[in-house]
């Protein structure tokens, strides 16, 4: 107002999910329409998705591979919209005529098999993951069919490719986790509908971490609880409230584990990204700690 000069902040409108690799942290954003990235080694600040080719139109669930390609599933177009890590566009991946809803999306570390999260709808029998070679693009297979039975889903929201190679689904409708090795063969399941702990009842991110445990937010609970590689409860993580602050969640969505352990969860609600740290990892150890160096 005394300069005559004008200011501009940059703020996250909705966030849905968020990856991390490297220190880089890939925040998607369904308002903006865009990508955001938190490069903490090299300390900046970047978008992906603002040019054509590749601008996504709703994107919304994140995954990167070991060389920290980005793989975005954006719902508008209905394709995996593939990306280096400096946010050059690759190529895209399935399109209209593969997905009805695509909701996420995950990748082996090799950049190899990309799998689509399909969610479906209440009406339709399209419940299922939909796995595309990375490079090519052509359609491999297809895991699930809707129901409740092991294997089958209702209303997928989630996936992930642990460290061991296998595939966690979270199967919103029925209140679980299922776990699949890389060929789509049924393994086991993880949690039941409840408000007990270790119980889910609106489960929607799933992480692992490099001992094997999984993490999955639940947007009832308000929080992320931690299951161990048997699919016995660990701990959890966070409390439901109206008030902002740290460690509190009105909408918890995506969440992840980078590599040194430290955990990232969005809350859509509040607009925020949390981020814990283990307590046997420094404040300036990781890729992240650069963040606490002056």
């Amino acid at each position: 107002m005394l300069t005559g000069e004008t200011g501009r902040e940059q703020g996250m409108s909705k966030p849905f999910d968020m990856a991390v690799c490297h220190g880089q942290i890939f925040v998607s954003d369904t308002v903006q329409r865009r990508v955001l990235v938190f490069d903490v080694p090299r300390r900046r600040y970047f978008e992906i998705g603002l040019d054509e080719p590749g601008a996504p139109r709703k994107p919304l669930g994140l995954a990167t591979d070991a060389d920290c390609n980005l793989y975005v599933a954006d719902a508008t177009t209905r394709s995996i919209m593939v990306y280096d890590q400096v946010g050059q566009f690759l190529r895209a991946l399935g399109g209209q005529e593969w997905f009805e809803r695509l909701s996420h999306v995950a990748v082996d570390a090799e950049g190899n098999r990309v799998y689509g999260v399909d969610t479906g709808g209440v009406r339709s029998l399209g419940h299922r993951v939909r796995v595309f070679d990375a490079l090519s693009g052509a359609h491999l297979f297809d895991i699930g069919t809707r129901g409740e039975g092991p294997g089958q889903f209702n209303l997928p929201r989630d996936a992930e490719i642990g460290g061991d190679g296998k595939l966690y689904v979270v199967d919103g409708g029925n209140f679980r986790v299922q776990v699949f090795d890389k060929d789509g063969n049924f393994i086991r399941s993880i949690g039941t509908l409840g408000r007990q702990y270790g119980q889910f009842a609106r489960p929607k991110g799933v992480a692992t971490d490099a001992d094997g445990n999984v993490y999955v937010s639940d947007a009832a609970h308000g929080n992320f609880q931690i299951f161990d590689p048997n699919g016995e409860l660990l701990l959890f993580v966070g409390s439901r409230s109206e008030k902002f602050d740290r460690a509190t969640y009105m909408l918890p969505a995506g969440l992840d584990v980078d590599e040194d352990g430290r955990v990232y969860m969005i809350d859509q609600y509040f607009r925020k990204l949390d981020v814990y740290r283990p307590a046997s990892l420094g404040e300036t150890e990781g890729f992240v700690g650069a963040w606490n160096l002056r």
